[in-house]
C-alpha cells in the first residue's frame, strides 16, 4: 500500500464569503446538500462576525471502567455536545431576531428597530456556515437542528470596540444521530 505524501495544498484558513458566512432559517427548511447548491431563500445572512470567526467545539463525558486491581478494561462515552459559537457584531434585524427571538425585535417601516429582552426559549434553527478556503476550495457547513441556548456572554458598549453578540449553537442530532454534515469542494464545481 502506497503511503500518501503530505499535501501543503490541502492546508487551509477559513475566511467567511464575501456574500456572507453565518445563515440561519426555521427548523426544518430545506438544507442544501452539497457546497455549492444554492440556499433556500429561507436562510437569512446574520453579516459580519468578529475576527475571532466560527469555533466548533465538542464535550464528552467518559466513565471508565476498572477491573479489580486497577487495570482499565473498558472507557465508554456518556454525554456528547457540539456547539458552534460565533460573535454576531452587525447589528441587523436578522442577527437580533436570531439572538433574542423574533418575537422580540420589531423592525419599523423607517428601518427603525425595537428590541426587548425576555427570558422565552429560543426556536430551535437550521444554520449554514460558509467559508472560502485556501486554493480555490469552499467548505460549508450545515447544522440541521441547532439552537442557542446559552447567551450569558456579555454584550459591551465601549468605545473603540464592536458591539458583540455571542451566539452558541447547540447542534442537536437527527435521527442518525448526526449533529452537523461539511461539504468540501473547488469552487469551480458551481
Amino acid at each position: 500500500m502506497a503511503i500518501t505524501p503530505n499535501d501543503a495544498t490541502k492546508v487551509s484558513f477559513g475566511k467567511p464569503k464575501a456574500t456572507g458566512a453565518v445563515f440561519v432559517a426555521p427548523y426544518g427548511t430545506a438544507l442544501p446538500t452539497t457546497a455549492w447548491a444554492v440556499l433556500n431563500a429561507a436562510f437569512k445572512n446574520l453579516g459580519y462576525v468578529s475576527e475571532d470567526g466560527l469555533v466548533n467545539g465538542v464535550e464528552t463525558d467518559v466513565e471508565d471502567v476498572n477491573a479489580w486491581g486497577g487495570d482499565l478494561v473498558l472507557s465508554g462515552q456518556t454525554t456528547f455536545k457540539e456547539m458552534f459559537t460565533v460573535n454576531l457584531i452587525e447589528t441587523n434585524a436578522d442577527a437580533l431576531k436570531t439572538y433574542y427571538g423574533a418575537d422580540n425585535v420589531v423592525v419599523e417601516g423607517n428601518g427603525s428597530i425595537t428590541v426587548t429582552q425576555s427570558s422565552d426559549v429560543l426556536p430551535n434553527v437550521s444554520v449554514v456556515f460558509e467559508m472560502v478556503m485556501t486554493g480555490g476550495r469552499i467548505r460549508r457547513v450545515v447544522v440541521p437542528n441547532a439552537q442557542i441556548t446559552d447567551r450569558s456572554g456579555e454584550i459591551t458598549y465601549v468605545d473603540g470596540e464592536a458591539v458583540t453578540y455571542p451566539a452558541v449553537f447547540v447542534a442537536y442530532p437527527d435521527a442518525n444521530g448526526d449533529t452537523h454534515k461539511e461539504y468540501i469542494a473547488t469552487a469551480a464545481s458551481s
